[in-house]
């Protein structure tokens, strides 16, 4: 298995040099080159194959996620992990499909772990070619028709596979998501995720739940209103969430409707 090559961009010549420097530490790097904006790194993509680019948000000219953007459009684009001092960049981050967000400043074993990420993506590509798909395990890169949310802890991004989350609560300004992992606190609203989610199989059925389709086990009237039992991933009860009046003839149809239900009904649900 031949090494990475990779691309370090920072528009600060001193993290770009610690940069290269801890990229060029790692068994999995091969070459590093580097670049201090996005017209290098261009310049550098179009002369070379580079198997993945480390690349800083703030930058002069394109910043970062624009350059990502731009990435995006190639055939076979390399894959991008950011590197950046700015907690609450992580979401636009993945959005424009990093496979990793590093926090300033960098930790060998999270360095590492990211061209991990980078090494099972690249292999990733050629099983297709090889005529044998098989289904991504736990924890490797996302597939591209699923959606990741980074969860901040102690300084380590982790990321949480929408499919892998039941329901989702209102927190003020932040949400919990309730997921295989356990219970994750995000910096984004309940709104923000509903309207991306709406049609991926989520439903809003209060103004401070969202729940996930096909984890909805039955619906049930009590005497303060209608609940909605929802089996938590990983747990052997469901749990039990209020349901607005005016969602619940939405949500019935939403239960009866919704294709994305097949991919992930739980046995045993109740009568909806």
């Amino acid at each position: 298995m031949s090494g990475l090559v990779v691309l370090a961009v920072d528009d600060e010549p001193p993290a770009l040099d610690e940069l290269r420097y801890l990229l060029d530490r790692q068994e999995a790097v091969t070459e590093v080159y580097a670049a201090t904006d996005a017209t290098g790194a261009l310049r550098e993509l179009n002369s070379r194959r580079v198997d993945a680019i480390f690349l800083d948000i703030n930058m002069p000219g394109l910043s970062g996620l624009e350059l990502a953007g731009v990435l995006a459009k190639y055939a076979r684009p390399p894959a991008i992990v950011f590197v950046t001092a700015h907690e609450d960049k992580a979401v636009d981050a993945f959005e424009v499909g990093a496979v990793d967000y590093l926090l300033k400043p960098l930790r060998e074993e999270r360095l590492a772990q990211a061209l991990g990420r980078v090494r099972a993506g690249l292999d990733a590509r050629t099983k297709p070619a090889e005529g044998s798909p098989t289904p991504t395990p736990p924890g490797e890169p996302r597939a591209a028709s699923d959606e990741v949310i980074p969860v901040e802890m102690s300084g380590v991004t982790s990321l949480v596979r929408r499919d892998s989350i039941s329901w989702v609560e209102a927190v003020g300004d932040y949400a919990r998501l309730h997921a295989d992992s356990g219970a994750h606190l995000v910096r984004i609203p309940l709104s923000t995720l509903e309207s991306r989610w709406q049609d991926k199989g989520f439903a809003r059925v209060h103004r401070s739940y969202l729940v996930a389709l096909p984890m909805v086990t039955g619906l049930r009237t009590t005497g303060g209103g209608t609940v909605v039992s929802v089996r938590a991933n990983g747990a052997s009860e469901a749990v039990e969430l209020p349901v607005s009046r005016r969602q619940v003839r939405d949500l019935k149809d939403r239960l009866i409707r919704d294709p994305l239900r097949q991919y992930r009904s739980p046995a045993g649900r109740g009568d909806v």
